[in-house]
């Protein structure tokens, strides 16, 4: 039987690292009704067009709002905390976060929120939203992103996820709704490895269809390491390992002849979902050559 390599890394169980971020679940300044301050949260900036003589300043189209009492009938009813924030559906209003941000309150950036894109890991944004506030019409867009900074400062968009506003995904207004984006593994080739990462919450809607507001809460951000293989072995002429990842991955085992190839150029052996953490492969037909092995999360579907 010719030789056979596998790419091996340590045997740690692999789950996703949670990161902090400050006022995350929009706590901070307590209020028992609204305040359009909102602590380490920098608001978008106000765009040349905009007239502030139609009725809202740009301050007022983001802000906090105390979660009505559970008797009430527009109380949500999985707020994490007791206050939101809303976000008019007005183009380019929204919240970003990022180690140069700065809030209502402060002159300088804290530095509170200071995290980079690390090579080796993906990281997946998860907000609680709640779409068709105030007669909002349906197409309606929200979006949900990640970005780093360039050398000039401007914002770049790493990954984002667009959330349109629908009556049968948003149901109601007193149950938010989990929406996630996730970069990509990062290699130490992005632009982006290294750099600080931020988090933006950007209302996207066209001039056409502005109007009315989304509610969100409960913004988590987590960091996942790349999968790992352990346990190399034989099953009479098949090989196989296991593979340890963040439980719950759809993921797409390659392989090559060849090492040094990216892993666009592998070949797809197989796909699995793990369910628990750690799962098997095992080759369906038997190898009679030298082959390296990697696991990846399974691109998404289109």
């Amino acid at each position: 039987m010719a030789g056979l390599w596998i790419l091996i890394a340590g045997a740690a169980a692999l789950r996703a690292a949670t990161i902090a971020i400050p006022n995350g679940s929009f706590e901070s300044p307590a209020t028992l009704f609204v305040d359009t301050h909102i602590d380490s949260w920098q608001k978008t900036p106000k765009p040349d067009w905009y007239d502030e003589g139609g009725g809202f300043l740009w301050e007022q189209l983001t802000g906090l709002f105390q979660n009505p009492a559970p008797t009430r009938a527009d109380h949500i009813d999985n707020c994490d905390g007791s206050q939101a924030v809303w976000v008019f559906a007005v183009p380019g209003a929204g919240l970003l976060q990022d180690a140069s941000t700065v809030d209502w309150n402060d002159p300088a950036p804290s530095g509170d929120f200071n995290v980079v894109f690390e090579a080796g890991s993906s990281y997946e944004l998860t907000a609680g939203i709640i779409g068709g506030g105030g007669n909002m019409a349906e197409g309606v867009s929200l979006e949900l992103g990640l970005y780093y900074r360039d050398s000039a400062g401007q914002i770049v968009t790493v990954a984002a996820a667009s959330i349109v506003h629908s009556r049968a995904v948003f149901t109601n207004n007193t149950h938010l709704v989990d929406f996630k984006v996730r970069t990509p593994r990062v290699t130490p080739a992005d632009p982006w490895a290294g750099r600080n990462l931020g988090v933006r919450i950007l209302s996207t809607v066209g001039f056409d269809l502005q109007g009315g507001y989304w509610d969100l809460d409960n913004i988590r951000l987590a960091s996942i390491p790349d999968p790992i293989l352990i346990e190399p072995g034989w099953a009479g002429s098949r090989f196989g390992f296991t593979i340890r990842s963040e439980p719950g991955l759809q993921l797409e085992v390659l392989s090559s002849a060849d090492a040094r190839l990216p892993l666009s150029q592998w070949t797809v052996a197989g796909t699995l979902t793990n369910r628990t953490g750690t799962a098997a492969f095992i080759e369906t037909a038997p190898v009679e050559a030298r082959r390296y092995y990697a696991a990846r999360q399974a691109p998404s579907s289109p």
